[in-house]
């Protein structure tokens, strides 16, 4: 696989990292990573693996661009509202960096659906705030043996974490909480969304390309008010509904 001048220049502050260089940014465009969820973590996210130069990047989300969304979501502008978030998201990261094909799925991921729509990807990007959702993705990920990064946020926290076989995303949360927090409900410092986004985009690199060590099996806290964050360790649950047994 071979380097255009554009992408030479481009990626440039890559190919001079030890833990990157050639054959990384080669892994990173040959990868194809699926974002599940055009939102707080999700759009952040597509904005730095298609500045890095992720070969192929899903977008899937069933919603439209409103206008609460762009105190966060840096993915779309006033221009896009009303629009499907996969449709402006696709127009902007193509504007960014023409050398990634953005593939669009205007649709909300089920379990009868997901495993369909992320077969083919080596990594999927969770970002969505529907446990439903989230638990249709987890158990498709682990089907496939796909890792699976998955980011979360409210109010001045977040939180990210990587999940390969076991433990499974669902060995944390096996069930939907009865009284899930959504930021529409609790509220989010716009802000907070770049940083989760940013620390999602940044753990799918860092499996694509092979650098450094993942967040697999750990979750990183971060608390925006305090400026302080912490990892901790997922243990797997031998009675998880998803992976235990």
């Amino acid at each position: 696989m071979t380097f255009s001048d554009d992408e030479i220049e481009r990626y440039a502050r890559h190919l001079v990292l030890a833990e990157v260089g050639g054959p990384g940014q080669q892994r990173l465009k040959g990868a194809r990573v699926a974002i599940v969820g055009v939102g707080g973590v999700g759009a952040p996210a597509a904005l730095y693996l298609a500045a890095a130069g992720i070969g192929a990047l899903r977008l899937i989300d069933d919603d439209a661009v409103a206008l609460s969304n762009l105190q966060r979501q840096i993915l779309f502008d006033g221009a896009d509202i009303g629009r499907p978030k996969v449709e402006a998201g696709a127009a902007a990261l193509t504007a960014l960096n023409p050398h990634v094909a953005v593939e669009t799925r205007q649709q909300r991921l089920t379990p009868g659906t997901a495993s369909a729509v992320i077969a083919d990807c080596d990594v999927v990007i969770d970002g969505t705030d529907d446990f439903e959702t989230r638990f249709a993705v987890n158990a498709a990920c682990l089907a496939a043996g796909t890792p699976l990064v998955s980011g979360a946020l409210g109010r001045w926290s977040g939180q990210v974490g990587v999940f390969h076989g076991r433990p499974c995303y669902r060995c944390m949360v096996p069930d939907a909480p009865p009284d899930a927090e959504t930021c529409s409900r609790v509220g989010v410092v716009g802000a907070l969304a770049g940083v989760v986004g940013s620390m999602a985009a940044l753990e799918a690199i860092k499996l694509i390309a092979g650098a450094g060590e993942p967040l697999s099996g750990r979750l990183l806290l971060y608390d925006g008010l305090a400026g302080t964050a912490r990892t901790v360790r997922v243990a797997p649950d031998p009675s998880c509904p998803a992976c235990g047994g």
